[in-house]
């Protein structure tokens, strides 16, 4: 057929049955291709709706099931039942909670039925509580006192020191402890700072935004503000960090090798606790190691009951959901108000 289009060559030919099997080849390439795109995709969204800690706690959970009890999955609930009492003496009852929720997720993960969620094992649970229930243990809250011996410490240390990579580690701690002090935050959300969501509006307030954070389960992020004061200054402390390293993009809070070199990746929040006890030991404040990251945030709660702050204004600024988990970071004798003291006195 002479003069014929191309287009309409390459129909004919299809429609002929002729070529038939290469346009079959192609097609099915396409598919396999695209399909694997879309598998990796899934992988990946699986994985980004688990967070990296829950991950690894979950896993070293399984692994002590089967390598050190000597289980195997999939279990009873009878067999979970004599795991948990054969550590009900050595492991905390909230040890114990986050075990056999991990073995929980992996039966329903594997399509198992759980044994975990029986009235057998819940009921164990329950006993357990009873009978081994302890105070829990606090980290030991900063005190204002203390951030100035740790910045008077750090600003020593930027003065006399001629390291590159000392330097920059002062500020960085610097920037930390401040920031993650008058802001009651968590270690994971001071990991997940990143300088772009960050803006200093006129040398007045930080204002920012946090990505993620352990309880936003529904990764939504949080906005916050955090003032310039005249002392201790969280906005100084950020504005001289970044001047510093001379960063404007990426997490704020990043590994410093001994040359000076900034790893391209942030902090893991599983570090800071490490970092602020060294801070602390090198400020000469003694029992250091009584100290983690949850004193950050303790700390900033006792100063504003101190300041008179009401359980709304505080639940409000650190961005607590409950009233339970605010008076957890809340000493005994923080409680109440100090009116309430202030009154004991005059009756």
């Amino acid at each position: 057929m002479t003069g014929e289009y191309p287009l309409f060559s390459f129909f004919r030919t299809v429609l002929t049955g002729r070529s038939h099997h290469v346009v079959t080849k192609s097609l099915s390439k396409h598919n396999e291709a695209n399909e694997q795109e879309i598998a990796e995709r899934i992988s990946r969204y699986i994985n980004a709706a688990t967070r990296d800690n829950t991950r690894k706690t979950y896993r070293s959970a399984v692994e002590h099931f089967e390598v050190h009890w000597g289980g195997k999955l999939p279990t009873s609930p009878e067999n979970i039942g004599r795991y948990l009492v054969t550590y009900a003496n050595d492991l905390a009852p909230s040890t114990l909670k986050t075990r056999l929720a991990a073995l929980s997720q992996w039966h329903k993960t594997q399509g198992f039925a759980d044994p975990c969620s029986s009235v057998h094992v819940r009921k164990i649970m329950r006993g357990i509580q009873a009978v081994h229930s302890k105070k829990p243990k606090q980290a030991h809250p900063l005190q204002i006192e203390h951030l100035q011996q740790i910045t008077g410490s750090l600003d020593a240390q930027i003065r006399a020191s001629e390291n590159n990579a000392s330097v920059q580690r002062a500020y960085r701690d610097k920037a930390l402890v401040l920031l993650g002090f008058w802001r009651g935050f968590r270690s994971d959300e001071l990991s997940r700072l990143m300088f772009e969501d960050l803006e200093i509006i006129n040398n007045v307030c930080l204002r920012g935004y946090v990505r993620q954070s352990k309880t936003d389960r529904h990764n939504q992020g949080m906005y916050f503000e955090v003032p310039a004061l005249q002392t201790l200054c969280p906005v100084n402390a950020i504005s001289e960090f970044a001047a510093q390293i001379e960063m404007a993009n990426g997490p704020v809070f990043r590994k410093i090798d001994r040359w000076g070199k900034l790893n391209q990746n942030g902090i893991s929040a599983g570090s800071i606790p490490a970092i602020l006890r060294r801070v602390l030991f090198q400020s000469n404040i003694p029992n250091s190691k009584e100290f983690s990251s949850h004193s950050l945030r303790r700390g900033f709660a006792h100063w504003a009951n101190q300041q008179g702050w009401s359980l709304h204004e505080l639940m409000q600024y650190v961005g607590w959901k409950d009233i339970q988990s605010a008076m957890r970071y809340l000493n005994h004798s923080d409680a109440f108000p100090n009116r309430l003291t202030q009154l004991n006195t005059r009756i």
